[in-house]
């Protein structure tokens, strides 16, 4: 699901509680990895932060998001190592 507003740009990735406690202890990481895939794809689009939402997570980029950098931080917190998928 992407938001958009006149000055937010959000993805919410929906996950369980659990999930989210673990992927956001290194949140900082996994911001500067998904800079990383978005720089690689050539996009515009740079992850600014990422928070715990009641939902699961929020990732707050610089720009809206296309289809395709959506597909990246789907792609890319759905593999993490911090997400337990069973």
């Amino acid at each position: 699901m992407t938001t958009k507003g006149p000055s937010c740009k959000q993805v919410i990735i929906p996950m369980g509680n659990e999930n989210n406690i673990n992927f956001m202890k290194n949140s900082f990481i996994h911001i500067t990895n998904l800079n990383r895939n978005l720089r690689n794809a050539k996009s515009e689009v740079l992850v600014d932060f990422i928070r715990s939402d009641p939902l699961g997570i929020t990732v707050v980029t610089n720009k809206v998001s296309l289809p395709s950098d959506f597909f990246i931080i789907k792609n890319y917190i759905k593999n993490s190592e911090s997400i337990d998928s069973t």
